[in-house]
């Protein structure tokens, strides 16, 4: 099932005038993807570009019905200092999910890096949003790559 399913990772901030840009690259790799068979996707649920991701799978399922949206987050809390407005996209995404997968119920230093880890090791392709070599996104991207992931960055 791993060369079916494509995972999600990338920074929380994009800076405006690229969001648009990384939309169209985000619609246009997930349905190239699909084509080639991958019909699940993981995101992790976080903002910027994992909410980007989970939305655009959202868009193209209501062309592709058999598209599937499994949100892979890292514990039940992780919107709870979010902003009302991200709250209720968050709750709106979940809800529209296939399939919502915890990989902890309580925040712990560490979830974060299980949440990613779990991505990886149940897809065969990594999208991403890489614009620096340091952090939680590039330690993501190394592993899947480590993984033996196809690598695809929509930073352009």
């Amino acid at each position: 099932m791993r060369e079916k399913t494509c995972c999600f990772t990338g920074h929380r901030q994009i800076p405006a005038r690229e969001v648009e840009e990384v939309k169209k690259r985000l619609e246009t790799t997930v349905s190239s993807l699909y084509r080639r068979g991958v019909c699940c996707y993981g995101a992790g649920g976080a903002l910027g570009f994992d909410t980007l991701a989970a939305l655009t799978v959202l868009r193209l399922r209501a062309v592709h019905p058999d598209i599937k949206l499994i949100l892979v987050l890292p514990c039940l809390t992780q919107a709870k200092n979010w902003s009302k407005a991200d709250q209720i996209q968050y709750e709106r995404i979940k809800a529209q999910a296939n399939k919502v997968v915890y990989t902890s119920q309580e925040y712990f230093p560490g979830c974060m890096h299980r949440r990613n880890r779990h991505l990886v090791e149940h897809s065969g392709t990594c999208v991403c949003y890489l614009t620096r070599q340091s952090g939680g996104t590039a330690y993501t991207v190394d592993y899947a790559r480590a993984q033996g992931l196809e690598i695809i960055n929509v930073a352009g």
